[in-house]
């Protein structure tokens, strides 16, 4: 392994303990000295520093050095991102989740939408567009950019879980009682058709920014 996939791996698990470190163990006194807008800010810089090492150590690793997983593999990541699009798409839609005013109050209602599927939408997203880049078998450098994506989304929605246990007491406990961490797949086709409507046109814009941003024919752009 040379050295620039090192360093991918450095900014990879840069990412993943700066983000688990300042949700978790370090929010709370974080807030408590920088307020809630003060620490917002650190956040989201500390994010962006994450994301601008990650960029520019994912450019310069190689860029396929592995054997790849041939047809059966892009039929696998292809049948993997539509569901992660859908459930991403549905996920600005009535989350409790989010930091907006009314969240105890969706928190309290019959769940609606992609949430009849999980209660974290958007880290199930997440994680199967990060599960269909590492079925691809391509390259070092994008297993371990998923994997690492992967890991946030799916070990962050556990963490999420406790946080807002805490920060929303009751209200997010009814919540937890009436949706699923883990998808319930069967009700993927009676969320709606909004989030399909939105999920589909996401899916095929951005299979086809494959092209031109990597030069790779991926999702259904490969067979047409």
């Amino acid at each position: 392994m040379n050295e620039t996939l090192f360093n991918l791996i450095a900014a990879n698990i840069f990412l993943l303990g700066s983000h688990f470190a300042m949700s978790h163990p370090l929010r709370a006194p974080m807030v408590r000295v920088l307020g809630n807008a003060g620490f917002q800010i650190a956040y989201s810089a500390m994010s962006l520093v994450a994301f601008v090492w990650i960029y520019f150590a994912f450019t310069a690793a190689p860029p396929a050095d592995l054997p790849g997983s041939g047809d059966i593999g892009w039929i696998v990541a292809t049948l993997l991102t539509l569901p992660a699009m859908v459930l991403y798409a549905g996920s600005m839609m009535g989350n409790p989740a989010l930091p907006v005013p009314n969240a105890a109050e969706q928190a309290r209602k019959e769940p609606k939408g992609v949430f009849k599927v999980t209660r974290h939408p958007m880290m199930w997203g997440f994680a199967l567009w990060g599960i269909s880049h590492i079925v691809l078998h391509w390259s070092l450098r994008t297993t371990i950019t998923a994997l690492a994506i992967t890991l946030l989304a799916l070990v962050g929605a556990r963490l999420q879980d406790r946080k807002k246990q805490v920060l929303m007491g009751d209200a997010w406990k009814e919540w937890e009682s009436r949706t699923s961490y883990w998808p319930r797949w069967g009700a993927l086709f009676s969320v709606g058709a909004l989030p399909w409507a939105i999920g589909l046109t996401l899916f095929a814009l951005l299979s086809w920014l494959h092209m031109p941003i990597g030069d790779i024919a991926a999702g259904i752009w490969r067979w047409l």
